[in-house]
């Protein structure tokens, strides 16, 4: 597949030099979405460039969100008119933004969208992240129609996490590159 079909979503607030996510960006050359504002991240705005990225993109696409990214596709998949574009997509450690403590700062984002996707998906979550109870990420899951994979003990799975590379990550995404 080529690179440029690999599409990636940050969450709130991006992802710095040492995520995984800007480690791949660098290494394979896949495209981060970009959005207008990485802090006061609006539903509808990051809907709207993740479309025009879908759009601009030849080909089919594989979508790998982190975090509010994950919650970005979900949204976009049920409005979008071009969700046959995607082939598949990489959830990785989905936002729980529906909690008391998020929903003032991220307003525009809650309820989730919990319908099941329209494409192949695998939700990598952990035990013991801190913005995403494991049950709640059972739920997605669930929910989204997505392939549950125990990414183990270890936080929000980012930067902080220190996985370099991650290449369980990118293990998964060459998986979901082989589909047919």
């Amino acid at each position: 597949m080529n690179p440029a079909n690999v599409l990636l979503l940050p969450g709130w607030h991006n992802s710095g030099p040492t995520h995984w996510q800007s480690r791949w960006e660098v290494a394979h050359g896949y495209v981060r979405v970009q959005q207008h504002d990485w802090d006061r991240p609006l539903r509808g705005d990051w809907l709207m460039q993740l479309d025009a990225a879908v759009l601009d993109a030849v080909g089919e696409v594989i979508l790998v969100a982190h975090s509010l990214g994950c919650i970005q596709v979900a949204a976009w998949a049920a409005h979008s008119q071009h969700t046959q574009r995607i082939k598949a997509a990489l959830l990785v450690a989905p936002a729980d933004v529906e909690r008391e403590a998020v929903r003032a700062l991220l307003p525009s984002w809650s309820p989730i969208t919990r319908q099941t996707l329209p494409f192949k998906s695998v939700l990598v979550a952990s035990g013991n992240d801190p913005f995403c109870i494991w049950a709640q990420s059972q739920a997605l899951a669930r929910d989204w129609g997505s392939a549950l994979v125990d990414g183990g003990p270890i936080g929000h799975i980012n930067a902080e996490a220190d996985l370099g590379d991650w290449p369980q990550g990118q293990t998964l995404l060459l998986r979901l590159q082989e589909l047919k």
